[in-house]
């Protein structure tokens, strides 16, 4: 059990909460991560906050036209009512088309029709539900997001195998996960989730790179071992290098082959710069798959979804139907697309000025919010909490030896001067200097 919980099951013992407490409820704790460590930051981080994964502008959300006009202007039916367990069939089908649009490589026979999901987190605990049981495993990037271990470990009981997906290169270790899908073939059935852009790293495969992921899947998947691939694509779209595959891995594995069941989790949240409206999509695809075992998965989908919120929110998907339908849409996406991209290339270019520090080693990154460092020789949390405190800056620390920075939340004139500051105090404590 996590010590995290075991401290908080300390404080509740010899109470009536404590007796009464589930055995899901004992493993419950809340990480000492992203969502803690962003609200500590809240308060210190006066100069620069780059904890959060959104996209900001002189301190404020970025927000779409079709989504400030619309808020107050829904009707009863768009705002307060009962949403369908599945969600509303319209965004739903809307969804389907643009996801058609974005991956021409994807057969739309190959998959189902999405499910609306509270949030893509919520996607994928309905996901790990249905899929993961207790004591299986599931392979996923080492650094990954800190809400995987809560969502497959805690809740299901599963394990999660962490692997350096980019180990000492400049792109993925395709090799690394090649030994790792075999090894998990051995015991009959492997389940991975693949996060691009990758939340923390904020990498992307290259075309050669998804052809590559490809073939592994397709030779494990033809040694006779039936495959679960989950693609969080929380930051799909946001790219910034032209050798970057701009179609989901979901394309590639949702037609692959029989043994492969491929789930694509994404949505609107960061996609379309609505962080707060909580709608996500998740959708199947397999080559081995009809229609009527489409239903089937959606209904049991649909069972999961009533059984925690019911549905999801009401307002939320008409505002999105009304994002996805209005005509300044597509042109305001790419006026804040040119913004990141521009921080994007500010970062690139300053690590790329000031090579070889004795302690920030950046993992390969190419796409999405964030990117990473790699500490060697002193603490991760001991350079956020200096950098936040003594300078108010703030970033998240990810394990002992992994700093993540969220350049879509800084403005463009701030970036040069925080991660001069990084360096600058990521050496002073490889040095000695911690005043």
């Amino acid at each position: 059990m996590n010590p995290l919980a075991e401290e908080l099951n300390i404080i509740l013992d010899g109470t009536n909460a404590g007796r009464l407490m589930s055995n899901l409820g004992l493993r419950f704790y809340f990480p000492r991560g992203i969502i803690a460590q962003s609200t500590e930051a809240k308060q210190l981080a006066t100069k620069a906050n780059g904890t959060i994964g959104m996209a900001c502008t002189k301190g404020s959300p970025m927000i779409l036209s079709a989504i400030a006009d619309n808020m107050a202007n829904l009707t009863p039916e768009e705002s307060v009512a009962y949403a369908p367990t599945a969600g509303v069939e319209k965004v739903r089908k809307l969804w389907k088309d643009l996801m058609i649009r974005k991956n021409p490589s994807l057969n739309p026979a190959n998959i189902s029709l999405p499910v609306v999901t509270p949030g893509l987190t919520g996607g994928l605990s309905y996901t790990a539900d249905m899929f993961i049981s207790k004591g299986d495993s599931i392979i996923a990037s080492d650094p990954c997001w800190d809400n995987y271990g809560l969502l497959f470990e805690v809740r299901r009981q599963g394990h999660i195998i962490d692997i350096s997906f980019f180990g000492n290169g400049s792109g993925l270790d395709l090799a690394a996960i090649r030994g790792a899908i075999q090894h998990e073939a051995k015991r009959g059935a492997v389940h991975i989730i693949f996060n691009f852009p990758n939340n923390p790293a904020g990498y992307s495969p290259t075309v050669k790179e998804s052809e590559a992921l490809v073939e592994i899947i397709r030779e494990t998947a033809e040694s006779g071992t039936d495959i679960l691939v989950i693609c969080d694509d929380a930051y799909f779209g946001l790219f910034y290098e032209d050798d970057i595959d701009r179609e989901s891995l979901f394309a590639r594995f949702a037609g692959l082959h029989e043994r492969v069941l491929a789930i694509k989790i994404d949505g609107p949240i960061k996609e379309d710069y609505t962080w707060g409206l909580r709608i996500g999509f998740l959708t199947f695809g397999s080559k081995g798959l009809e229609d009527k075992h489409y239903d089937a998965l959606v209904r049991k989908m649909m069972g999961a979804i009533r059984s925690s919120v019911s549905c999801a929110n009401t307002s939320a998907q008409h505002l999105i139907f009304k994002v996805l339908e209005d005509e300044r849409t597509n042109g305001e996406k790419e006026r804040f697309m040119s913004i990141l991209q521009k921080r994007y290339d500010i970062v690139k270019n300053f690590i790329a000025s000031n090579p070889k520090h004795p302690v920030l080693e950046p993992l390969p990154f190419n796409s999405g919010y964030f990117m990473c460092f790699s500490c060697k020789g002193i603490e991760a949390e001991q350079l956020r909490q200096k950098l936040l405190k003594q300078h108010g800056i703030g970033v998240i620390s990810l394990g002992d030896s992994c700093i993540r920075v969220a350049f879509s939340s800084i403005d463009e004139e701030h970036i040069e001067n925080v991660y001069r500051v990084i360096y600058e105090v990521a050496n002073e404590l490889y040095h000695g200097d911690d005043d």
